[in-house]
């Protein structure tokens, strides 16, 4: 791996884990243009993962910090504002269905949809569904506070992310809007809610190494590199987006995923 090809994958991660148009596809298909070795993606793909799990760290640090010091407090029986309370649970409970999903049936979903035919499916199947939550949000103006059943409700659509092609955010961030809130704390929350999972992948995927694999000098300077390329993007990304969905909807974010999905039956024909 040279340190184009990490600047690369590390722009290309820290742009679309955060963006609902699949981080996972676009990663799969980066790597083949510049053909990276399938060993050295793993760790590739784990050392991006923790990098943008640290662009969430920063990014909302505040928010988490508050609510690590209302755990603790709550522990020690002093109870938190219902807002923290409320958040806490939401997003405890909100990362379990993604969580046992991924650990159940992640390889068994990986087998049956592991074919571009099929990511260009649920590509198309993602810009429909963000096109029906888009439709639905129009047509019902009041706007709900987060509840716990919303955060469990949010982290059942995460579930939809196991699929090869459907995007973390675009999954949560829909469910959101069809659960009644604002496109902008759908965001906030869906990232929010990404940091277990988002890190938790990154654990795997370096666990399924087993110490299998070793890099050169320059290739740890490039990975290095490419961490903080993913980092620096994952935070921009982030202020940005969550600017952006204040006044702007995802519908280009759905023609993006139908033309990718038709572009790639069109390669493939």
């Amino acid at each position: 791996m040279t340190y184009w090809d990490a600047i690369v994958l590390g722009l290309v991660q820290g742009l679309t884990e955060f963006l609902p148009i699949s981080s996972s596809g676009h990663l799969v298909l980066m790597r083949e243009v510049l053909d990276v070795e399938t060993v050295h993606a793993l760790a590739i793909d784990a050392s991006l993962h923790f990098a943008t799990a640290l662009a969430v760290l920063l990014y909302f640090r505040k928010d988490i910090w508050r609510l690590v010091l209302a755990a603790f407090g709550w522990v020690r029986g002093v109870a938190p504002a219902v807002s923290d309370r409320v958040l806490i649970f939401a997003l405890v409970l909100g990362t379990i269905p993604a969580a046992l999903a991924g650990i159940l049936f992640e390889d068994r979903i990986d087998a049956l949809f592991h074919s571009a035919t099929a990511v260009a499916w649920v590509l198309i199947a993602s810009a429909v569904f963000f096109l029906f939550a888009e439709h639905v949000y129009k047509h019902n103006p009041m706007r709900k506070e987060l509840t716990v059943s919303k955060g469990v409700g949010i982290g059942l659509f995460q579930v939809l992310a196991l699929l090869p092609g459907m995007s973390r955010s675009g999954a949560t961030i829909g469910g959101g809007m069809l659960l009644g809130l604002t496109r902008e704390n759908a965001a906030r929350f869906s990232f929010l809610l990404s940091f277990p999972i988002i890190l938790g992948v990154g654990i795997m995927k370096l666990l399924s190494l087993g110490g299998a694999i070793e890099f050169t000098r320059g290739e740890w300077g490039a990975l290095t590199v490419g961490m903080i390329v993913s980092f620096v993007v994952g935070v921009i990304t982030i202020h940005y987006f969550l600017r952006y969905l204040r006044n702007h909807t995802l519908v280009p974010f759905a023609v993006y995923c139908a033309g990718l999905g038709m572009i790639t039956f069109a390669l493939l024909a």
